[in-house]
């Protein structure tokens, strides 16, 4: 399967809300970096990730443009609320080993009336 064919499913299960879905494109090493976070390491610890963010927030994804460069692929995106950002994945053997995230924090907390740190 082509990179940017896996990040277009991955899209997919993320739209689902699927925790146990969208943890299966990760390998088990894999890093999850979402720059306005720490990064999250592990398959398993991606899984929890998920299925904590799907508990908390209604999220859509809504491809604006999915870019691939050999294992690379990089995901412009836009939600209902306004919010954008972009992702930017390695692809090893069909499973996502690296993913960088871009994205306002304190935008998507008060988009989604969650709790802001302070």
């Amino acid at each position: 399967m082509r990179t940017k064919e896996v990040i277009q499913q991955w899209v997919d299960a993320f739209n689902e809300g699927n925790a146990d879905k969208i943890a299966a494109f990760y390998a088990e090493n894999a890093i999850n970096h979402q720059v306005a976070n720490e990064p999250v390491v592990g398959k398993a610890a991606i899984h929890k990730m998920f299925s904590e963010e799907f508990a908390n927030a209604d999220m859509v994804c809504i491809v604006e443009n999915i870019f691939q460069e050999g294992d690379w692929a990089i995901l412009e995106w836009k939600d209902p609320l306004g919010l954008r950002g972009c992702g930017f994945f390695q692809i090893e053997n069909g499973l996502i080993v690296f993913q960088r995230g871009y994205w306002d924090k304190l935008s998507f907390l008060r988009a989604h009336n969650l709790p802001i740190p302070s």
